[in-house]
């Protein structure tokens, strides 16, 4: 049978066969293959696409930048998905921005030549050397960013053509003086008001409110009583400042490790230095010969704290005929440092270059290094030698909280007896309640995290601070969602007897208004305030930014009125000031601040009209 087999596969209906099928699998695996490489671009620009690996690598440059920027702040805010999903929106957005400028720059056929690249290259500080350019650093700057000259070069082409379009736009840009002036006469002007203010809180107790009434609010502003995801947790931690108070240490214990480190408590030998100073000044020659000059006299036998008070261009010292202070070894410029220990009480060194001139030292004093005494040093090694040992139970513990934790995940209790301690709660919170001992970003992201959640897992460890560390897992979880009226009830009446009362003031405060017009303010408790800036915070802002919005009226009073957080106020214009005075570097610096915002708005008026014109597709989002 095998052998009719071996036969019938050596026919020509057989061969054929066979092609077709490896043809079929040939097919279909290079079709799997190319397939499998398909991925998702990040967005399409008008057809050229923006990889998921380009926005990772933009996304990963922001996200440096920013925590380089706010520092241990940015850890707390990382913690947030939703803050690092913005800052990765960003990033994709400038890299749209990046591709349409591009775009439209080789539309208008603009270019940069290999000349001016060169120059940009050279120009560049950072591949300079004492101000001229230095090959050597430049190469070496590019393999530390990870770039071949070809590449990098190319990279400054891209960066100088799209520069070219933004800078002709934005460098088109331009502040009149008059604008300028104008706006500094108008910030800098100050108006002369009075007014009353109408508080709220009166009309308050009068403020009833139904229940259909809260019924209605509720249900016209739902969106409001939005309750963010909350979680509360169980968690077995582990603290070494807290071990260290159940470690013990003995004297004998103490006194051994105090023999065996005595080269650690002994106080270091002090000089007390004198010093005539000579300046380098102009000519550093010049300041040499005299130092050398001081030096001959002194090895004469002239008086050294003479000669530094006629001499020492260190005027202060100079009057204590050269006297400086006790130094330790390591204290003062290594050459000065150096000098002053290697002669004699009451010998000088020769001429000695610091970073401030020529000196001459003299060894004024020697206080000789002395053994301190056990009992000195005792507490200190105590707590040593206990924080000590708390770190070796602590790593011991940590490694089996970390073991039993993975290796029985649905409980917590098993966790606590191996590492001998106790199950701690939390009540729940949300992503911005965190209890204060576990508001740590790692913590926080764990704690929503799908191993936690969803999983019902405990969460990997997590240090809190250095030798203090947690394993949490979810006790109770609350999704997202609406709060009931009865949750929110109270909140509501308070806000609608508020409203109530705030809208009794406004009433009263339009009465107000209708008998100053008709001209009678006699007996109105009216508040004069002279010179009223745009800066003042003494009063409510509501208030002031109403003072500046009102007209200045040539036929009757300027009256209005204006709603505060509680209540109303009625407002009376009396005289506009013109600004005191405009000096010229305020001007300069308010032009800056205008071309600067008019340059963003043209920038950002101008991606707008490419975005308008063109096609933007973000595959992710759709």
């Amino acid at each position: 049978m095998l052998e009719k087999i071996r036969e019938g596969s050596q026919g020509v209906i057989a061969k054929g066969i066979l092609v077709l099928v490896i043809l079929s699998f040939a097919f279909a695996g290079v079709s799997s293959y190319l397939g499998s490489r398909t991925e998702t671009p990040a967005a399409t620009v008008n057809g050229d696409d923006i990889t998921a690996a380009q926005l990772e690598q933009a996304y990963q440059n922001e996200r440096g930048r920013m925590e380089q920027q706010l520092g241990e702040m940015f850890e707390a805010l990382a913690g947030d998905e939703r803050y690092l999903a913005g800052i990765k929106r960003s990033a994709l957005e400038r890299l749209v921005a990046e591709k349409l400028l591009d775009q439209a720059a080789a539309e208008l056929g603009l270019r940069v030549s290999d000349s001016q690249i060169k120059e940009a290259i050279l120009a560049e500080p950072a591949f300079q050397t004492d101000g001229q350019f230095d090959n050597e650093r430049y190469l070496a700057i590019l393999r530390q960013l990870g770039y071949q000259p070809t590449q990098f070069r190319t990279m400054m082409r891209v960066d100088m053509t799209r520069r070219q379009l933004a800078s002709a736009l934005v460098g088109s840009e331009f502040v009149l003086a008059g604008e300028s002036k104008q706006l500094a006469e108008v910030q800098g002007q100050t108006r002369d008001i009075r007014y009353l203010v109408v508080d709220s809180k009166p009309f308050l107790a009068s403020s009833q409110v139904s229940d259909e009434e809260i019924k209605t609010y509720y249900d016209a502003n739902l969106v409001q009583f939005m309750s963010p995801e909350k979680v509360s947790l169980e968690y077995v931690e582990l603290d070494a400042t807290r071990l260290a108070k159940d470690v013990t240490t003995t004297d004998e214990e103490l006194q051994a490790y105090y023999d065996e480190h005595k080269s650690q408590y002994v106080t270091a030998e002090k000089r007390l230095a004198a010093h005539i100073l000579v300046d380098f000044g102009d000519d550093e020659a010049a300041a040499k010969a005299k130092a050398d000059a001081i030096l001959k006299q002194l090895n004469e036998g002239a008086d050294f704290e003479t000669l530094a008070k006629a001499d020492s261009d260190d005027k202060f010292s100079a009057e204590q005929g050269g006297k400086l202070d006790w130094f330790e070894s390591g204290v003062m410029d290594p050459a000065f440092d150096k000098a002053l220990f290697s002669v004699n009480k009451g010998e000088h060194s020769g001429v000695v270059k610091s970073d401030y001139g020529f000196h001459i030292i003299k060894t004024l004093d020697i206080q000789s290094g002395a053994e301190v005494d056990f009992a000195q040093v005792k507490d200190k090694i105590l707590a040593q030698l206990n924080e000590k040992k708390a770190v070796d139970v602590f790593y011991g513990l940590q490694s089996k909280l970390a073991d039993t934790s993975y290796e029985v995940p649905d409980t917590l209790s098993e966790t606590a007896k191996a590492v001998g301690a106790e199950v701690q709660t939390t009540a729940l919170f949300s992503r911005d309640t965190v209890p204060a001992l576990l508001n740590k970003p790692e913590l926080v992201k764990a704690a929503f995290s799908e191993q936690v959640l969803q999983d019902g897992l405990n969460s990997d460890v997590i240090e809190l601070e250095p030798h203090h560390v947690v394993v949490v897992r979810m006790k109770e979880h609350q999704n997202a969602g609406t709060m009931s009226l009865e949750q929110v009830k109270d909140g509501i009446v308070e806000r609608l007897q508020q409203d109530k009362a705030n809208e009794a003031a406004r009433a009263k405060a339009q009465e107000y208004l209708t008998q100053v017009k008709a001209g009678e303010t006699d007996g109105l408790p009216l508040i004069a305030k002279a010179k009223l800036a745009r800066s003042e915070r003494g009063l409510d802002s509501a208030l002031v930014a109403k003072a500046f919005q009102m007209p200045v009226l040539s036929d009757a009073q300027s009256v209005d009125t204006v709603g505060l957080a509680t209540g109303y106020a009625l407002v009376l214009l009396d005289k506009v000031n013109q600004a005191e005075a405009v000096d010229a570097g305020m001007l300069s610096a308010l032009k800056q601040r205008l071309n600067a915002q008019y340059s963003e708005a043209d920038y950002r008026a101008l991606i707008a009209l490419l975005k308008a014109k063109g096609e933007v597709i973000y595959p992710e989002v759709e």
